[in-house]
């Protein structure tokens, strides 16, 4: 199986990318570079410890995309890497997105590991006399992905990240009051992020199915820089990686 791991910026790529222990061998697109790995036998050994069992020559490849920020961006970049993997013939078989995130306080404390089940547009509709009104209450398009439940319930147990909505905004919430608004509109709600909606729509084109993985670097909320922690945010999210990818190796995708 291929996968694309699709981050926003480059560090959060590079997080990702230490969770490999082989070099990366990098692919020239139209409009961006995919760095790639592919574990060997060797790298499963170091990966997993003394005594591990013998994997095939190879496994499964992962490829990077530091997509872009926002959700328009990310999904053209993402959209471009998925269509010429199937024009080359070799398409992905999941797309997952990830990178750091505004956690939700209490329960997406910084440095914590957020999966979503849901994937959620928070701020595409309109705003009415009466509230924000959706998308889709508009009569229009979609709001929400959902990732596959038998492996959102595998990447959770073995990464230790808590599950709910994770939110997609085009504008970063900088205010308590946003914050409370958000939550009241999406009571299940973690994190929010910036890409997983764009990269979701893609790979929905693509009938690819769609993980999200956050790492929490701040609290939603007023923008208090001094109180972000980044460097933790990408460790836990080099950490995360290094445990998921077991579970992408093993995960059946036609398991519902």
């Amino acid at each position: 199986m291929r996968v694309l791991v699709a981050t926003a910026v480059p560090a959060e790529r590079d997080a990702v990318a230490r969770a490999f222990p082989a070099p990366a061998t990098e692919t020239r697109l139209p409009a961006a570079t995919l760095h790639r790995f592919r574990p060997t036998a060797h790298d499963h050994a170091h990966a997993h410890g003394p005594g591990t069992l013998p994997a095939p020559p190879t496994g499964p490849e992962y490829d990077l995309l530091a997509a872009g920020v926002g959700p328009a961006l990310a999904a053209a970049s993402v959209a471009g890497a998925l269509t010429a993997a199937v024009l080359e013939g070799r398409p992905y078989g999941l797309v997952v997105s990830a990178g750091i995130a505004g956690g939700f306080l209490p329960e997406a404390p910084l440095g914590s590991l957020v999966l979503a089940d849901e994937i959620t547009a928070a701020d595409l509709g309109a705003e009415t006399p009466d509230g924000f009104l959706p998308v889709t209450e508009l009569g229009f398009g979609t709001v929400t992905h959902r990732p596959p439940p038998a492996l959102v319930r595998a990447a959770a147990t073995a990464t230790g990240a808590s599950t709910g909505t994770v939110l997609t905004v085009s504008t970063v919430t900088g205010s308590a009051e946003r914050a409370l608004a958000l939550r009241a509109r999406h009571p299940r709600a973690l994190a929010e992020a910036m890409e997983g909606f764009g990269v979701a729509e893609a790979a929905a084109a693509h009938t690819t199915p769609v993980l999200e993985l956050r790492a929490v670097s701040n609290p939603v909320g007023p923008r208090d820089r001094a109180a972000w922690r980044i460097g933790d945010a990408l460790t836990a999210l080099t950490t995360a990686f290094g445990k998921l990818t077991p579970v992408l190796e093993s995960w059946d995708p036609y398991e519902p």
